[in-house]
């Protein structure tokens, strides 16, 4: 065998073992075919082995359980507000799925922005100018739990004379106080939306009834922010939050 053979059997072998050791989870695609180009689409298979890509073209094909659980959804922006009608059946279906609006130019940032603060499906922007390391950097954070919104968001809205980006609400809002606090940015997403919710006072049975989840998974979701947070309860728990919206 020679030097170059015995590269490419070592890499095929790499990943083969990084697709052992991680479990095998779906990026689901709601969008024209070709919206995500296939360079983009063999960087992610190459970068996350684990990762399934499933691409569909109409919103009642994602609407369906899938062999591995979904946990990142791509929406395109032809197909947002079909997504958004039935976000509620989407949510259902993958409950671990963050999901965020492909956004195919800087042009439309501030109006994507004021729809994700809106919208009860996405809770991030991906734009598909960035450079490939820097788009597949926020592809690992989305898939992650992570939300994105990008920081030229933030310098137009300057520009245009606000002091910050559109308010955002629920797991947007949270994701963006708590980032200022390095425990706080250990949680996930939606262990970020049931703190936020936890400080505004709901109890544990309002929160499964809004977010579609059982109460008992409420509760494994508040046992692992307050022991991320290094909290003694949910109380002390949501005064931190509170204390970081307060500052921000």
């Amino acid at each position: 065998m020679n030097r170059r053979d015995h590269d490419e059997a070592h890499a095929d072998s790499a990943t083969q073992t990084a697709k052992l050791r991680e479990p095998r989870r779906i990026i689901l695609m709601i969008t024209d075919f070709g919206t995500v180009s296939e360079r983009l689409i063999h960087a992610l298979e190459r970068e996350f082995p684990w990762v399934v890509i499933e691409q569909v073209e109409h919103v009642a094909a994602a609407c369906k359980v899938f062999f591995h659980p979904v946990s990142l959804i791509l929406v395109g922006p032809r197909l947002l507000d079909e997504a958004e009608a039935r976000a509620a059946e989407l949510l259902r279906l993958h409950p671990q799925a963050l999901a965020a609006v492909i956004e195919l130019s800087d042009d439309d940032l501030l109006l994507s922005s004021a729809n994700v603060s809106r919208s009860p499906l996405v809770r991030s922007l991906l734009p598909m100018n960035l450079r490939l390391d820097v788009w597949l950097s926020v592809v690992r954070l989305m898939l992650c739990g992570g939300e994105y919104l990008p920081p030229a968001l933030i310098l137009r809205s300057r520009q245009n004379g606000h002091s910050a980006v559109p308010p955002l609400e629920n797991g947007a809002r949270a994701t963006l106080v708590a980032s200022a606090d390095p425990r706080m940015a250990g949680l996930t997403a939606r262990e970020l939306q049931i703190l936020e919710m936890v400080s505004r006072g709901l109890q544990n049975k309002i929160i499964a009834a809004e977010i579609r989840l059982s109460e008992n998974t409420v509760k494994i979701h508040l046992h692992n922010i307050i022991t991320k947070l290094g909290a003694h309860n949910r109380t002390e728990a949501a005064a931190r939050f509170r204390s970081l919206q307060e500052r921000h």
